[in-house]
């Protein structure tokens, strides 16, 4: 074979290879199963000592898990009696004491009225600070106190589950702090002076204790507030599960998008000739 030929075969088998390795690679390459999903890991933080566990139980206040509607509506009255008592005691106006009875009365019809049942009826509380804190149709409902005294400006919703007590949500109204103090991570940093560090979980600080947990939560962007969240552990995973079981079904797919999606791409949509999709839209029988 002459130099010219076996320098040929040479420069063909040279270009075979490298094609050949390129093919294989190009073929490894789709082959290629894609990253698997990292799942993050909840962060380990030291728990509460003894004394942040002490400050994180004052939350509770004087309410207790698995109470019902009407002993947390006793307790609240209690208390409400007890405080209007005082300022009836330290008035000797006869017309003051009176409307001082009036006003406490009022407030604990307040509280009664305010308990809600979340059966599938739309309510006022579905587009609202607490609107990710409860589910409908799986035995859940609520009781709401505004707590407005010494110098407290809150709102503490009470949640039931089958008529026990199971969680509160505070709601920390945030327009007495200064513009560059109204952020989570301020917030946050206020909490963790208190309570210790608390474990990062889906944006919130989160302080865990057996007998019940704490969560911090940011409520700025849509409703101006910071949440204080108190739960039972116990009731966390039970309450999600049946949560999920009685999910209501997926909305159908939007018509107007799919009439959108089969049009020839640059073709406009004649909304006309999609007048009967388009009226369902809008009257909400879609």
């Amino acid at each position: 074979m002459s130099r010219l030929v076996r320098l040929g075969t040479t420069l063909v088998l040279g270009l075979g290879l490298v094609f050949g390795a390129s093919t294989a690679d190009a073929k490894a390459k789709k082959k290629k199963k894609p990253p698997a999903k990292v799942v993050k890991k909840e962060e380990k933080v030291a728990p509460p000592n003894a004394e942040q566990k002490k400050a994180l139980a004052e939350l509770m206040g004087s309410f207790k898990f698995g109470m019902s509607k009407d002993e947390v509506i006793a307790q609240l009255t209690k208390s409400i009696d007890e405080r209007y008592a005082e300022q009836i005691k330290a008035t000797s106006d006869v017309y003051l004491q009176d409307k001082l009875r009036k006003e406490k009365n009022k407030e604990v019809t307040r509280i009664r009225q305010s308990y809600a049942e979340f059966t599938g009826k739309k309510t006022g509380w579905d587009v609202s600070v607490i609107d990710s804190e409860f589910a409908h149709n799986t035995e859940e409902s609520m009781l709401v106190y505004w707590e407005n005294q010494g110098g407290k400006n809150q709102r503490r919703f009470f949640f039931f589950h089958g008529g026990e007590l199971w969680k509160m949500f505070i709601a920390i109204d945030t327009k007495s702090l200064a513009d560059d103090q109204r952020n989570f991570a301020f917030f946050r940093g206020l909490m963790e002076a208190r309570y210790g560090k608390g474990a990062t979980i889906e944006g919130r600080a989160v302080w865990k204790v057996p007998e019940f947990e704490v969560h911090a939560v940011d409520k700025m962007a849509f409703y101006g507030a910071f949440g204080l969240l108190i739960q039972s552990p116990s009731k966390v995973r039970a309450i999600a599960e049946i949560r999920a079981a009685n999910a209501p079904e997926k909305k159908d797919k939007d018509q107007i998008i799919e009439v959108i999606r089969e049009k020839p791409d640059g073709e406009k949509v004649n909304l006309d000739e999609n007048k009967d999709a388009v009226d369902a839209i809008i009257s909400g029988s879609k």
